[in-house]
């Protein structure tokens, strides 16, 4: 396993940990909010890492095609059901169900995607989007804000939603085309 797909999996090692600091969080333990907020931005910082050192020293494999997303979508959708679930959060902060329904759905939906093209082509090639990557970058700020606190974690989920959406589209117009036959030429690399 080369160096870039053991941080993929270090990340996937981090979300029991940040899991838990979040169901355990109650306003008399606050200190939790912090401790899971470092293990948050400790498990994004792996992500920028893993990027980068798989693009210097051109480690792209195809487990690592797999592992990178998958490893950021159980982080993002562990965070979004974790901050929902807890519940501690102030009026005006805590993140409303269906926003919460809206990531994982599109998360979900996306990797039911792939799964029908690589059952129903054999193959699969992935690679990610602007709209992908600036819909990421959206729900981590998210929940950064959130486990902060701050006002502003509102208007955040509401450009996230917009980024989701978006993306959502995106993907599914390229599955649709992948599906379709007119497949696109992807930077990542092929699964077969």
């Amino acid at each position: 396993m080369r160096f870039a797909n053991k941080i993929s999996g270090l990340r996937i090692l981090i979300i029991p940990f940040f899991i838990s600091t979040l169901l355990y969080y109650q306003p008399q333990k606050d200190y939790l909010r912090f401790v899971a907020l470092g293990i948050f931005l400790l498990a994004i910082s792996t992500d920028a890492i893993d990027g980068y050192i798989a693009r210097i020293k051109n480690e792209k494999t195809a487990i690592g095609i797999i592992l990178d997303p998958l490893a950021d979508k159980l982080l993002l959708a562990s965070g979004y059901i974790c901050t929902y679930t807890v519940g501690n959060f102030p009026e005006g902060i805590k993140l409303p169900l269906w926003i919460v329904v809206v990531v994982v759905s599109r998360d979900f939906l996306i990797f039911l995607g792939i799964a029908i093209i690589y059952l129903t082509k054999g193959k699969l090639r992935i690679f990610p989007s602007v709209w992908g990557k600036l819909t990421t970058f959206f729900q981590m700020i998210t929940i950064v804000s959130l486990l902060l606190q701050l006002r502003i974690t509102g208007i955040l989920s509401y450009i996230m939603v917009v980024f989701t959406f978006v993306s959502g589209l995106s993907y599914l117009k390229r599955g649709i085309n992948s599906l379709n036959g007119s497949d696109i030429e992807f930077d990542s690399g092929t699964i077969n």
